[in-house]
């Protein structure tokens, strides 16, 4: 009896084709479950795998014939069906710790704010049409009316990011000429976003005024010339600048606008809120609040929706009605302006605001927890983890931080739960944790698994927390 070949030609010859894995039974049932085109391409994926492992030496005849016996191509085109099924952007449990996690996220906005989201996103609504007269209105009135409640201003808008709100300001006001910006406030933030770069993409020319450490006034005055179309402030939200510093004050920068007739900017970044009903979230060190910056005179107040606000992605764009109304007229502006879900998200977070229901946005509750509150909630966690096969689990204090360049110097006294799993490291195990269904995204410390209520969001995060472990330790028993 003849042994087989392990000729890479010969185990070429010994995969079957396309069609031949379509007409298996297994294969069919996913049929059910995705297009005939998509189909294919996932057979093809798997016999292209199986090609790659002969090629590269990595399979004999015995091999092979165990990776073709029975359904196993047809479980490996439903592995692949699956995995592909898991990409993209999916619901996770956060028990990092970190409030605003750019990878996840970042601020999840109140049930009732997603409930209207979701009512909006699947039928029809009143975006662009006045309910009394019929005729046809602005989709962001509403948005602008909240707005000047909770920030003294004379009115506002909303784009699809803080960047855009950068842009659009730069664009309109001093495309083709100068702005002006202090050299300490030439930041880049996540992504690779710098000041520099989108005044270039704004068609605005920079002009640095000042040292890194320290700018007065007079440098932003003595700039001034016949080309300067704005004067701009930027916040520092993700690092800071110690020592012998000095920066231009809010007002001072208003007043030299108002006296030299031109316009002014202050990107804030975050955007902290602070009013009736809502605690102060005084352990952020300082952070400039958003009323603050627009009583200052600034002519323009630009911030996020969804860091320290609490809301769906935008960019928000307030201050003094003439301004305003340039930002609206700018033909930049309808390509950034924001759909009619996003509207719906910022109409519902703020209307929370104004009825004195800050404190329920999910943002300011994770960061006004103390430690104390949520040591509770860690030994309740560790006594459910440890008790799992091959898990040790115990509450620890710990520290956790607001994230997404929020507060950088600022870190939250909290509880953790240390993990460690006898048979997998504490790579593996987060590994494992992130691919089971929900995902969950953990931090690593010193070779163990932290886990923070913080960011646990309520009680069935926190089932889900358990039952992805108790997965880990079945897979690892298996």
């Amino acid at each position: 009896m003849s042994t087989p070949s392990n000729d890479p030609t010969a185990l070429f010859r010994q995969l079957p084709g396309v069609d031949e894995v379509l007409r298996m039974a297994k294969v069919g049932q996913l049929a059910a479950r995705t297009g005939r085109e998509e189909l294919t391409g996932l057979v093809r994926r798997a016999l292209d795998g199986l090609r790659r492992e002969i090629a590269d030496g990595g399979v004999d005849a015995a091999g092979l014939a165990e990776r073709l016996a029975g359904d196993a191509v047809a479980a490996r085109v439903e592995a692949l069906f699956l995995a592909d099924r898991k990409k993209g952007v999916r619901p996770a449990i956060n028990a990092t710790g970190v409030v605003l996690h750019t990878g996840l996220g970042r601020a999840p906005v109140h049930p009732e704010a997603a409930a209207r989201m979701a009512r909006v996103a699947a039928g029809y609504c009143i975006l662009e049409v006045d309910r009394a007269s019929g005729k046809r209105n602005r989709r962001d009135d509403r948005l602008s009316e909240l707005l000047q409640r909770l920030t003294g201003c004379e009115a506002g808008i909303a784009v699809n990011n803080n960047a855009a709100a950068v842009f659009l300001a730069l664009n309109t006001f001093a495309a083709g000429g100068e702005c002006i910006v202090s050299r300490g406030e030439l930041v880049e933030i996540g992504g690779s976003f710098r000041v520099p770069d989108v005044m270039t993409r704004a068609g605005v020319a920079l002009r640095e005024v000042g040292t890194t450490n320290r700018t007065r006034a007079a440098d932003y005055r003595e700039a001034i010339g016949d080309a300067t179309g704005l004067l701009l402030k930027v916040h520092t939200s993700n690092f800071r600048v110690v020592g012998f510093t000095e920066e231009v004050a809010m007002d001072e920068l208003a007043a030299l606008g108002a006296e030299r007739g031109l316009p002014t900017c202050f990107d804030l970044g975050s955007g902290l809120f602070e009013c009736e009903g809502a605690t102060p979230l005084d352990m952020l060190g300082g952070e400039t609040v958003v009323r603050d910056a627009v009583a200052s005179g600034l002519d323009v107040v630009t911030f996020s929706g969804d860091k320290l606000f609490g809301g769906p992605q935008a960019g928000f764009l307030v201050g003094k009605r003439a301004r305003i109304e340039a930002l609206r007229k700018n033909p930049m502006y309808r390509a950034l302006r924001l759909d009619k879900t996003a509207l719906a998200g910022l109409e519902a977070t703020l209307e929370l605001l104004v009825d004195g229901r800050g404190d329920e946005l999910p943002t300011r509750r994770m960061l006004l927890a103390t430690a104390a509150e949520l040591k509770p909630a860690a030994e309740r966690l560790a006594e459910r983890l440890d008790v799992l096969p091959g898990l040790r689990a115990e509450a620890i204090p710990e520290r956790s931080q607001p994230g997404s360049g929020s507060a950088p110097h600022v870190y939250l006294d909290t509880w953790a739960v240390r993990v460690q799993h006898a048979a997998r490291s504490a790579e593996a195990l987060a590994r494992h944790l992130r691919m089971g269904e929900p995902p969950v995204f953990t931090r690593i410390a010193d070779d163990f698994v932290l886990c923070d209520p913080r960011t646990l969001l309520d009680e069935h995060d926190e089932d889900h927390l358990v039952d992805a472990f108790a997965a880990v330790c079945r897979a690892a028993e298996a």
